[in-house]
């Protein structure tokens, strides 16, 4: 249970929490942004997502790898959080989008930096039984702030009268907070906080921390590269009926669901293992996405969303789970393999299923991502079937 967990992770809830919320107040202004105040076009929207993404995943692997070190880790935190916290705002000074688009890949480098070397010290002061609960209270408390980040830029746009300007530089206030927390949870002294378990120094040589790709990853790293991306779902969502100005309130409530459901996905990876729990995601996908190529009316695009977001609460927490089980004592190294190409596949696929989209139809997309799930799921089954699981297998 969640009061079972050291504290240091409940100290990294709470940065994600807070850091998300500022992120979050800048994020959906971006596109009005840049469009409206800046006059830059949907080329500078496509370079400004693809950039910030490719650069965070690019990033991660490198940092990964100097998180092995546990000494390396509280630089790399805190460094990659300033980061995010004295660029943010600066966007609010910017006169041309390539300003913002430069921005924001210091933003996401921040990001690149810090994540392997926090989600490593989170799984080396955690016990192994404990795993999936201790990511997924970090994911959902992530998703809570990504929920209350928007609905607090919508309250200074309507209730403040204030400007798009004024909203993203006030995500300094929350971001002072994050360094603070921050700076408390990188020192703290609870078991294992130094990295270095005895959980993890325990596990079997055969744990394949060494290897450039733990075959474990492959399944996980498919089903980014053949998941819809949320911008595409967002746009199908509007083409069923859901009003532009509905929007905000759509991707706050994704993300409630995304925060409720990321507590039980970890209590369920404990309880029937990280690989049995995403398996049911990925099903769970597959019909999402069938759905969604079939779907006729706004209603329809709201639960299907919402049921898309229990889908992404459900897999996180699992995924870290497991990348902290194969990764042996380096898990530095596996968060980072992890970030990166998890990263860099969701960013091909939704370039691929993005193109499909735009050329054949939602409905040829989705029915494209609902067949690779459904391959996915069949062939991590028969694989299941063929062979018996033990930790030490990959």
């Amino acid at each position: 249970m969640a009061n079972r967990l050291p504290r240091q992770v409940k100290l990294f809830g709470a940065v994600s929490l807070l850091n998300d919320f500022a992120s979050e107040m800048v994020y959906p202004l971006l596109p009005a942004f840049v469009t409206g105040v800046l006059g830059g076009g949907p080329l500078a929207l496509g370079a400004l997502d693809g950039a910030a993404d490719f650069a965070s995943s690019a990033v991660k692997y490198g940092s990964g790898r100097l998180a092995d070190r546990p000494a390396r880790r509280r630089p790399l935190v805190l460094a990659g959080y300033a980061v995010a916290v004295v660029v943010r705002p600066l966007i609010a000074f910017t006169g041309a989008a390539w300003q913002v688009i430069a921005l924001r890949v210091t933003d996401r480098l921040g990001k690149g930096a810090r994540t392997p070397a926090r989600d490593a010290m989170i799984a080396d002061g955690t016990p192994g039984e404990l795993h999936g609960r201790a990511f997924g209270l970090q994911r959902g408390l992530d998703h809570a702030g990504a929920v209350l980040g928007p609905l607090a830029a919508w309250a200074l746009l309507t209730w403040a009268s204030a400007d798009v300007r004024s909203v993203i530089l006030a995500s300094l206030l929350p971001g002072i907070a994050v360094l603070v927390l921050a700076w408390w949870a990188v020192r703290d002294r609870g078991a294992g906080a130094a990295g270095g378990g005895t959980e993890r120094q325990a596990l079997p040589p055969g744990a394949a921390a060494g290897r450039l790709v733990p075959p474990g990853l492959l399944p996980i790293v498919a089903f980014y590269l053949l998941r819809m991306p949320e911008t595409l779902l967002i746009l199908r969502s509007q083409q069923l009926g859901v009003p532009v100005a509905a929007v905000p309130l759509l991707w706050a409530a994704v993300h409630v669901a995304k925060s409720l459901v990321s507590f039980a996905g970890g209590a369920l990876s404990d309880a029937i293992g990280p690989r049995r729990t995403m398996w049911l995601g990925w099903a769970g996908y597959a019909g999402i996405a069938a759905g969604f190529g079939g779907a006729q009316s706004p209603e329809a695009a709201w639960g299907l969303f919402l049921a898309f977001g229990g889908i992404v609460g459900l897999t996180e927490s699992p995924e870290r789970a497991l990348v902290a089980r194969v990764a042996g004592t380096r898990s530095g190294s596996g968060f980072g393999i992890y970030h990166a190409l998890s990263g860099l596949a969701a960013l091909a696929g939704g370039l691929g299923l993005g193109a499909l989209y735009q050329a054949a139809g939602p409905a040829a997309a989705f029915l494209a991502s609902t067949a690779a799930a459904v391959a996915l799921v069949a062939l991590t089954l028969a694989i299941r079937l063929a062979r018996a699981e033990t930790p030490a297998r990959l």
